[in-house]
């Protein structure tokens, strides 16, 4: 018999609501000013230059297409739709591309490649001493091309590559989960990226843009130094909320939501009525993404 065959016709795609576009609720405008390339930005002689702006006819115009930044009299404009641009403190999700000497490399979404010192992380089982011949010659057994980690931007350099460390207990190795890559202009700046959602699952909001979802550890393995990763079997029930959770991140980026913990959350209760695999849907995606809105909105009103 025939496996049945799902045929789509192409449909108009309806506008948002003037209230939930621009200024809406985790817009990536928030209210502020968006400039294309060649906008005047302003005729006054007194600001000064920024990222994103060039002068011309004693104006300053827009380089790129963004949102306006003003800090006292320097204005930039933030690209909506760019490379990482690191900066200290940043929680970020990569993989090893590339071991070298002392050093691996990383790829995190930026313009260059992110590098990882030996003695910017924690050896297995979170001990701090000094780094030999013996543990540089063992750097392929603690991370190898391929491994994903999270770590935290140490320092940016002066051409844009960043420098990572993994010396805090919570970074380290990433196990089992499945990573989606979005805009880092999506991903919320918080006091935390990590978050134990209640649904199963947890995720690792990377600031470059690599999000990552996994199934919540039952015990913390804090004395391991971020090197023990559980390769044991997802049970189903697990993998069906990591798979939802996934294809809801997909729809919030699709619909230019911005993503952390509540606008994610929101968006799994109001995707459970829908199967998974109809999450991929762009009429689903606008429903359960309108639905999230509403919820924000009623949130900060």
């Amino acid at each position: 018999m025939a496996a049945a065959i799902e045929v789509r016709l192409p449909v108009a795609r309806r506008r948002l609501a003037e209230g939930l576009g621009r200024g809406g609720a985790g817009s990536a405008a928030d209210g502020r000013d968006l400039v294309a390339p060649g906008d005047t930005i302003t005729t006054d002689p007194g600001y000064m230059r920024g990222h994103g702006t060039y002068l011309g006819d004693e104006k300053l115009i827009a380089s790129v297409a963004g949102v306006i930044e003003r800090v006292n009299k320097l204005v930039c404009v933030k690209a909506l739709k760019t490379r990482y641009n690191g900066e200290v403190g940043d929680v970020v999700v990569g993989r090893i591309t590339e071991v070298q000497q002392k050093r691996w490399k990383v790829e995190t979404n930026s313009r260059l490649d992110s590098v990882l010192l030996l003695s910017s992380m924690n050896l297995p089982g979170g001990e701090l001493r000094r780094r030999s011949a013996e543990d540089e010659l063992a750097m392929r057994d603690y991370l190898q091309e391929g491994d994903l980690i999270s770590a935290e931007v140490q320092a940016v350099f002066s051409d844009g590559a960043i420098s990572l460390h993994t010396r805090s207990l919570k970074y380290g190795k990433l196990g089992q989960g499945v990573l989606v890559q979005v805009s880092p202009s999506l991903v919320k700046r918080q006091k935390t990226h990590f978050h134990d959602l209640p649904c199963g699952a947890s995720v690792i909001l990377g600031n470059n843009g690599f999000i990552w979802i996994y199934p919540t550890p039952e015990q913390k393995e804090e004395e391991a130094g971020g090197f023990v990763t559980n390769l044991e079997m997802v049970p189903l029930p697990d993998r069906e909320v990591i798979s939802r959770l996934r294809n809801c991140v997909v729809a919030l980026v699709t619909q230019k939501l911005m993503l952390y913990d509540t606008s994610i959350l929101y968006c799994y209760e109001a995707s459970l009525p829908h199967q998974i695999k109809d999450l991929l849907k762009p009429e689903v995606m606008e429903e359960i993404v309108l639905e999230t809105r509403q919820r924000l909105l009623e949130l900060e009103g």
